[in-house]
């Protein structure tokens, strides 16, 4: 599976025209749909959100030592983070600082500065 690809049981529960959505290995893991497709993709976004910007991510639960009660049902449900992040993540303004002979030669050889930083800061990173 892909570094930046995430599978976690979830526990869906109908409440009348709502499907609340638990997470159980994520902390503030809780959402809702619509309906069951609508709480699925809710519950991807959800866990999108909740792992943007972290490096390392929690460790799914074992699903036999999961508790369901009567009305729940478990699914599993994937995230793509790097495809969360380039989707939704928005860029921001930084000054750096860098050698006045390495801008002219970035310059001269038309480099994009801000592309190649974000490069080497997702390989840096592991993202």
């Amino acid at each position: 599976m892909k570094k930046d690809m995430v599978i976690y049981p979830a526990i869906f529960k109908q409440d009348g025209k709502v499907v609340f959505v638990r997470i159980p290995d994520l902390k503030g893991g809780f959402t809702q749909g619509d309906d069951i497709v609508d709480a699925v993709k809710m519950a991807e976004d959800l866990i999108g959100n909740l792992l943007e910007n972290e490096t390392t991510y929690p460790v799914a639960s074992n699903v036999d030592k999961i508790h369901l009660e009567a009305d729940e049902k478990l699914i599993y449900v994937t995230a793509d983070l790097a495809e969360f992040r380039r989707k939704y993540s928005k860029t921001v303004r930084k000054n750096v600082t860098i050698p006045e002979y390495l801008n002219e030669m970035a310059k001269d050889q038309k480099i994009n500065v801000s592309q190649l930083l974000t490069k080497a800061l997702k390989e840096e990173l592991g993202v």
